[in-house]
């Protein structure tokens, strides 16, 4: 991309360019490496213009990690898609260990805005939104699984479960997209289906031939 293509697009295309360089950058070099100099590089415009709209590296990087938050979440939402609660679950848990979800360019990504997260409160509060996010859509797909079924479960139930759940989800997720290849022979989303409904206590027909 010449500076001068970049310059004659429309503001929201500039940004997201400048969003697409800082999380390419952050992949490739972790936050430290991901400074103005190497994303005005990556973008092909100068250093200025991404002051221009973002004012200084920590709102470029603070709004890239939400970018990829909102991505990552929008993508697991569209995998979930619509049907029975046990579908939608099974969904879920297979594209969470499956590409394009699970894969090292994510890995990387995640692992570098969230050792940041602990030093930088804007970035604390988009991995907690974040996270929120993720849990809701647990929860509310947990919640009409037990309506499905007439099992009154209150709220606090609820929310246990959808917590050990992404727990399991995150690790595998974690694994997976470090070293795939750790798992050969393993059938992972079956794994990981028995290990969700394992936490539910409920018998797996979701996947069991799949």
């Amino acid at each position: 991309m010449s500076r001068r293509a970049f310059q004659h697009q429309p503001e929201d295309v500039r940004r997201q360019a400048l969003i697409d360089a800082t999380l390419d950058a952050v992949a490739d070099l972790g936050l430290a490496g991901a400074n103005v100099r190497e994303v005005a590089a990556r973008a092909s415009v100068t250093p200025g213009l991404i002051r221009h709209y973002f004012q200084s590296k920590d709102r470029l990087v603070e709004a890239a990690y939400a970018t990829f938050v909102a991505e990552m979440t929008e993508d697991m939402q569209r995998q979930v898609g619509e049907g029975s609660p046990a579908d939608r679950l099974e969904r879920l848990v297979r594209a969470s260990c499956s590409e394009p979800i699970a894969n090292s360019r994510h890995i990387a990504i995640w692992a570098a805005f969230v050792g940041g997260a602990h030093a930088d409160t804007a970035l604390a509060r988009v991995h907690r939104d974040g996270y929120r996010a993720f849990r809701q859509l647990l929860e509310d797909i947990i919640r009409a699984l037990w309506i499905e079924r007439g099992i009154d479960a209150d709220a606090a139930l609820i929310g246990r479960q959808a917590i050990a759940v992404n727990a399991v989800i995150d690790g595998i997720w974690l694994e997976v997209s470090l070293d795939r290849a750790a798992f050969d022979g393993i059938d992972i989303p079956r794994l990981a289906l028995d290990s969700v409904f394992a936490i539910l206590q409920l018998p797996n027909d979701q996947g069991a031939s799949r």
